[in-house]
């Protein structure tokens, strides 16, 4: 697993130029040269110097500059960071030390799973990092030729239900800690999620100049960013383009709506006649089988590792899948893309479950919880050793940069 993230943030970086290895300060990206080094120094950091800042770095003042935690976000640019060489070279030394202490101590492989997981955040970060600041595209994109709709709903049942992840299934975060049981009412859910074409009815329909369909927030949002559509989307004469990374492609209709934040879609639903589900409602419908809420899948389609025909993620095409594609990964209740292609905002808060306790990493869930709204089902992205029916993303809800997209239930 660390080889595999390792490689990926490779070939992440291997072609920055110069000025891009810092590019312009944003609120929603990190210079990808000091993300690059916070790689290292929290592999180091878990890994070596067990999670105490009284055991040195191998790095002169590591702490100083790559310490999430510590550092402010807007600092990032104008610490003496490094040069990108000697970044690498300082990954390096910490991978060789961590892999001969993982030989030695195979109790260690928590924080050696922990920093695996994380860097393959990180890694997602920097591929929509590259489609906010118009860097070329970091895969090849093998585009399938054709695809379709997906409409309708499915009918789900349901019932008492355990929320989360249960003990001793493996590594898992805090914040799915631990299973405990919800009530689920009857609900229908769509079976895909809503299209470019769905969503540009909305637009058309004048969506963003329309004040009733958007909440109290949104419409500061909406006013605040004078927003007209969704991120990145352009009108070309009668037709509809957009920029992905550095290149301007029409929007392909039967693909999901992504870079739409939570306040759109909660107004396409209001337009629409729709809600998003709750949290509990997207977990038990992706998890659950029909006449036996008890038992729950690890992934929509059962517990064997997401294959390309069930899920579009990382390494499958590089962009998104029309919604009708992976008819191999249909959930029991027959919901197609729940893992894969966009994440999928819900209506709720991020909250810790009843007896929430942190882990070591405390900084990965508690000070997000209360005002981020929260994201399931990975994305195209996403790793496959990443995902599963209780992981847990979070956004705060006008952040229209990564690739979220959503899923609406009937009123």
């Amino acid at each position: 697993m660390l080889t595999a993230a390792r490689e990926r943030t490779l070939a992440l970086v291997a072609d920055l130029q110069p000025a891009q290895w810092l590019g312009p300060p944003l609120d929603i990206v990190n210079p990808p040269l000091w993300e690059f080094g916070h790689l290292g120094w929290f592999e180091e950091f878990w890994c070596l110097r067990g999670g105490s800042r009284r055991t040195a770095s191998r790095l002169d003042r590591a702490d100083h500059l790559y310490d999430s935690a510590q550092v402010a976000h807007p600092q990032r640019w104008s610490l003496p960071l490094p040069d990108p060489e000697a970044t690498r070279r300082y990954l390096e030394q910490v991978r060789q030390r961590v892999i001969v202490a993982l030989e030695s101590d195979p109790g260690g492989g928590y924080f050696g799973e922990l920093s695996a997981l994380h860097e393959e955040m990180h890694a997602e970060a920097f591929a929509y990092a590259r489609q906010t600041l118009a860097y070329a595209q970091p895969q090849p994109l093998t585009m399938p030729v054709s695809g379709g709709p997906w409409p309708g709903d499915a009918e789900v049942q349901g019932g008492r239900f355990r929320l989360g992840a249960e003990p001793g299934g493996g590594f898992v975060f805090d914040n799915e800690k631990f299973a405990h049981e919800v009530d689920i009412r009857d609900f229908r859910m769509s079976r895909a999620p809503v299209s470019n074409a769905q969503f540009i009815e909305f637009v058309e329909a004048g969506g963003y100049r329309r004040k009733a369909w958007w909440s109290e927030a949104g419409w500061r949002w909406r006013e605040a960013s004078a927003a007209q559509a969704p991120r990145y989307w352009q009108r070309v004469g009668g037709g509809w383009q957009w920029r992905c990374h550095d290149r301007i492609e029409p929007l392909l209709p039967h693909h999901p709506a992504m870079h739409v934040n939570w306040y759109e879609a909660e107004a396409w639903c209001r337009w629409a006649g729709r809600r998003l589900p709750t949290e509990a409602e997207w977990e038990y419908a992706a998890s659950s089988e029909p006449g036996d809420p008890g038992r729950k899948r690890r992934y929509p389609w059962g517990d064997g590792l997401p294959g390309a025909g069930q899920a579009n993620l990382f390494a499958v095409v590089g962009g998104t899948l029309p919604v009708d594609a992976c008819a191999a990964g249909d959930s029991a209740w027959g919901l197609r893309q729940m893992i894969g292609n966009v994440w999928e905002w819900t209506a709720d808060w991020f909250q810790p479950y009843p007896g929430y306790l942190r882990d070591p990493y405390a900084e990965y869930s508690e000070p997000w919880f209360a005002n981020h709204k929260v994201l399931r089902g990975g994305c195209h992205a996403t790793r496959d050793t990443l995902i599963r029916n209780t992981w847990r993303n979070f956004y705060t809800p006008e952040r229209n940069d990564v690739f979220a997209g959503f899923r609406t239930c009937a009123l």
